[in-house]
């Protein structure tokens, strides 16, 4: 949260012009699911690794999710803090391939002993659909618990797909704590173009009082 504001636990609380507020779900599991099966008759994904100096490709790739579902946390970082992270050897980064293009981002992170989280998971709306998150979590699973972890966490918000805490407790993840963020709507600084993410609609100024 960019700075702090007042939330009323009861009731509705007004948000200043220029802010969006999101309810974030975290989820987490401290030991592998059961092993689900690929989808059936699902072909030609694959896991790439992305380069840890190829900040170009990460950023590009995380756009395109970020501009359908308000991603905009590494959007609105330096490009030397992005490049920092990129090159830490306790995050991996991973291209959902499909047809020769980028479809999806799988990003894990391992920096807190014990802990891996899974920092970003998502696919391009075309893949939506066909049974490549299944694929995608499987994969995930599997990489996170192949390391020296006892817990493998994840969070997403209600500006995320609204299937997504569904899909994550089909996964193995079980529900641990809810919170509300509030953060400057990027849209407005240039950091996301302004007519993205339409259902979460911009509010730039108060509104005008009088007739």
């Amino acid at each position: 949260m960019s700075e702090s504001l007042s939330i009323s636990l009861t009731g509705i609380t007004d948000l200043p012009p220029g802010k969006i507020a999101a309810i974030v779900t975290s989820l987490e599991m401290f030991a592998p699911p059961p092993e689900r099966p690929d989808p059936p008759g699902l072909s030609g994904f694959s896991l790439e690794p992305i380069g840890r100096t190829d900040a170009v490709r990460y950023l590009a790739i995380y756009r395109v999710l970020g501009e359908r579902w308000m991603w905009f946390s590494r959007l609105v970082k330096p490009l030397p803090e992005i490049e920092a992270i990129l090159a830490d050897p306790a995050v991996e980064f991973f291209a959902v391939r499909s047809e020769g293009r980028d479809v999806g981002l799988l990003e894990l992170d391992f920096r807190i002993a014990g802990d891996g989280e899974l920092a970003f998971f998502g696919l391009t709306e075309p893949v939506l659909g066909k049974g490549a998150g299944r694929w995608l979590m499987n994969r995930a699973l599997k990489l996170a618990w192949s390391k020296p972890i006892s817990r493998f966490w994840v969070h997403t918000c209600t500006l995320d797909h609204q299937g997504a805490p569904e899909f994550y407790q089909r996964s193995g993840f079980r529900v641990f704590k809810r919170s509300v963020e509030v953060d400057e709507d990027p849209r407005l600084n240039g950091h996301m173009p302004r007519d993205s993410v339409a259902h979460h609609p911009v509010i730039e100024r108060e509104r005008a009082e009088g007739p």
